[in-house]
């Protein structure tokens, strides 16, 4: 089945040599190659959110910016969101925490799958970026993807890689979290019999 609302795969990183734009873009094609589901990727450097720019709290859904209001409908237009985040000093980005924080009731009720990587594979800036989604209402699927970087790509730093070949060992896990995502996602929006 076809679905008109899209999974949304947010890239989360908006550093200047940042490998998060690839790595969802590959997520992205993986999910097209194995379901029906749409697959769109979100850059967050696309969407420059200001640092808490909003008077009200969040979950009054009450937003000035025209920039949070466009978010705002970008966010819910979404019925299922994936998170590639890179690990931080054992956390994930302010930039991606800035972007979940600006809205509330948009994220709520919507499996969420988390993809992290680094050095060892990010699982604690996972882990944190877990609890977030749950703290927001979120559904994080079990499975969460923790890629590997090598220690090659890591000191090259130099904003690119082939995430196919670098993680080439880790496609069965990531097919996995998409197929549980994807039954999560249709599990949701399959209307329930009267």
């Amino acid at each position: 089945m076809i679905h008109t609302s899209p999974t949304l795969v947010i890239a989360g990183s908006v550093r200047p040599r940042r490998i998060s734009p690839q790595i969802a873009q590959w997520i992205a094609t993986l999910g097209r190659s194995q379901n029906d589901d749409t697959f769109e990727v979100v850059d967050l450097r696309d969407w420059p959110l200001p640092m808490d720019d909003e008077a009200e709290m969040p979950q009054r859904a009450s937003y000035a910016s025209a920039l949070t209001l466009e978010w705002s409908r970008k966010i819910a237009s979404a019925a299922a969101f994936i998170f590639v985040t890179p690990q931080y000093n054992w956390g994930y980005p302010a930039a991606l925490k800035n972007a979940i924080d600006h809205l509330y009731r948009e994220w709520a009720d919507k499996p969420v799958m988390i993809v992290s990587y680094g050095g060892h594979g990010g699982g604690k800036a996972a882990a944190q970026l877990q609890e977030v989604c749950e703290g927001i209402g979120m559904r994080p699927i079990a499975a969460r993807p923790a890629l590997r970087l090598s220690r090659t790509q890591i000191e090259a730093n130099s904003g690119e890689i082939d995430p196919a070949e670098a993680f080439a060992g880790h496609i069965a896990d990531v097919r996995a979290a998409l197929a549980e995502l994807s039954h999560s996602r249709n599990a949701t929006t399959q209307p329930t019999a009267a």
